[in-house]
């Protein structure tokens, strides 16, 4: 499995606001808080699961409404369509996660299963979905899909909805609705930590 390090050695390797930039690094942002999660307890290891699963969540939601369309054009409709099935199970088993106490030994499995899922995702769009684009797209048309990506995850839920998880037209269309209600509640959540 690829290291944080990697990706953002092979992101450094693009232009600046290149759509495949932009996704290795945030994979790099993944794979660290996966790895913060692991290794802490306690009221640290809920935060970071809570920004694991937001950042997770408006990441995939963005591929889904952004890269798989072009995927599906300059790779192939099977590789965009197994990346959507993979996210969509993720989505599920996120969801799944939220219900369990982070300290308790459901969640320790599940999310063993979870991240090790995730880490493999990441390398199949890394090895299968990505050099596509890179050869399938010049450098103009991925910085406008990084300018799309960017706009994406402005609109994106931050929580799981397994419903319109791994499809593009239920993402644009459950997607911004899904958003509103899931900033609201994010931030009545941590008005009430404060």
């Amino acid at each position: 499995m690829g290291t944080a390090q990697q990706d953002l050695q092979q992101a450094r390797a693009l232009p600046e606001g290149d759509a495949i930039r932009i996704l290795l690094t945030q994979h790099a942002h993944i794979r660290e808080l996966l790895d913060e999660v692991r290794r802490s307890s306690g009221e640290e290891r809920r935060q970071a699961f809570e920004e694991l699963r937001g950042f997770l969540v408006v990441h995939e939601t963005a591929e889904e409404m952004v890269l798989r369309p072009v995927t599906a054009k300059v790779v192939s409709q099977d590789v965009a369509d197994r990346r959507n099935h993979e996210e969509q199970q993720a989505n599920e088993m996120l969801a799944a996660l939220e219900d369990l106490d982070p300290d308790g030994p459901d969640f320790e499995e599940q999310f063993s299963q979870f991240a090790s899922d995730v880490g493999q995702h990441a390398e199949q769009e890394e090895s299968e979905e990505f050099p596509g684009i890179l050869t399938g797209c010049d450098v103009a048309a991925r910085r406008s899909l990084g300018r799309r990506l960017e706009a994406a995850e402005r609109v994106a839920p931050t929580r799981p909805h397994p419903s319109a998880a791994g499809s593009t037209v239920k993402q644009w269309t459950v997607g911004p609705f899904a958003a509103l209600v899931d900033r609201t509640r994010d931030a009545l959540e941590h008005a009430g930590r404060d």
